[in-house]
């Protein structure tokens, strides 16, 4: 027949979301940029931001969908989805430059401390530089941080068995185990949901607050990113366990688990840097909470 495919690839549709996707993501960061700046713009700001947002999950939401219809068609032949894992492969690499910018700022504040801090609880100019070393004068004397054997350790050990419990729903799949494909991702899913609640239970009871030094600064901005992306992968192995019990994954064809699971691995190794460096390197020599 005339038109019909002769080749591996998949040809797209024309698609509005794309365009409606970069709209919204311009909208959203301006919307940020002027919720800076209340007294210029008051609330008005605000309705830009949340307008592009709405507009950011809308795309997410229908391009996804799109995505998963050309899958169970048949669209993402063998080629198409190398190219998919190859395109897969470089945004984890990119997601791996971005902590690194948070990594890079942390320990250049904590090798390189500038001479003075302002402590906002007590309003006064400190000095940092102490005797005990680069990491003492990094973290005023009077402040206390974290045990990292405490919270973050179990955190930690509860990401390393998500890791394990994603590996057994893959190999379940690969096998075609269905039923240890849901529960292993049943198991993920409920370790990603307990740890983002110990984490927030973690920020309340932490006794320093955001801005308050470069420490609490680095510390809010790679831990919170860190669980943002956390929150993401759950949302993420959460559509692949609807798409399970839809039948849609098989043994050949299952990039969609795939990808959720080699970002699902990414986010424990980073967890693993992050707290090796922050909570224990980070904090060594300070008086624990």
């Amino acid at each position: 027949m005339a038109g019909t495919a002769n080749h591996d690839y998949h040809i797209l549709e024309p698609d509005i979301w794309p365009l409606i996707g970069s709209i919204s993501a311009l909208t959203f960061t301006s919307g940020m940029v002027l919720s800076f700046h209340p007294d210029l713009f008051g609330k008005s700001a605000s309705l830009v931001m949340w307008a592009g947002l709405a507009g950011l999950l809308a795309t997410f939401f229908f391009w996804f969908r799109n995505i998963v219809i050309e899958a169970q068609r048949g669209d993402h032949t063998p080629v198409v989805q190398l190219h998919m894992r190859y395109g897969m492969i470089l945004f984890i690499a990119s997601e791996v430059m971005f902590f690194v910018g948070w990594f890079w700022s942390f320990f250049d504040f904590a090798l390189f401390p500038t001479a003075l801090e302002f402590d906002h609880e007590t309003g006064k100019t400190l000095s940092l530089f102490g005797t005990e070393g680069a990491i003492a004068s990094f973290i005023p004397e009077s402040m206390e941080v974290l045990d990292p054997f405490a919270l973050p350790l179990l955190n930690t050990l509860i990401l390393l068995c998500s890791g394990t419990t994603v590996t057994w729903a893959h190999h379940s799949l690969i096998h075609g185990d269905r039923t240890g494909l849901k529960q292993g991702l049943w198991a993920t899913i409920a370790l990603g949901v307990l740890f983002s609640a110990i984490q927030a239970y973690e920020y309340s009871v932490a006794p320093f607050g955001f801005g308050g030094n470069t420490y609490s600064s680095a510390f809010y901005m790679a831990t919170g990113f860190h669980g943002f992306h956390v929150i993401i992968g759950t949302i993420f192995l959460a559509v692949c366990l609807y798409r399970a019990y839809l039948g849609h994954f098989t043994p050949r064809q299952h990039f969609g688990f795939e990808a959720a699971a080699w970002y699902w691995h990414f986010v424990d190794v980073v967890w693993l840097f992050l707290f090796v460096a922050i909570y224990v390197w980070g904090g060594w020599g300070a008086e624990y909470h």
